[in-house]
């Protein structure tokens, strides 16, 4: 098992109600695992899911690049104003 650091911004730390927290994932996990288990764990979230670019400390990458014990993976939503 791994543990990374899951941090939320915008409307994904509304629908998660926190700004992070860690998840224990197995060895073999990537960026798409950590989404699921976020969603998860949040379903709020779900609505937000192909809108959301992530983040492995703090470079955008694939769903699936795969993940390291003490990674932080941040999810971005598309940002909107004026």
């Amino acid at each position: 098992m791994i543990r990374v650091k899951m941090i939320y911004f915008a409307q994904a730390r509304e629908a998660a109600g926190t700004k992070g927290e860690e998840f224990s994932l197995d060895e073999k996990s990537n960026v798409r695992t950590a989404m699921s288990k976020a969603i998860e764990a949040h379903p709020k979230l779900k609505p937000l899911e192909k809108a959301i670019k992530v983040a492995v400390n703090e470079e955008i990458s694939e769903e699936d690049a795969p993940l390291k014990e003490g990674d932080r993976v941040a999810l971005l939503p598309p940002v909107v104003g004026g």
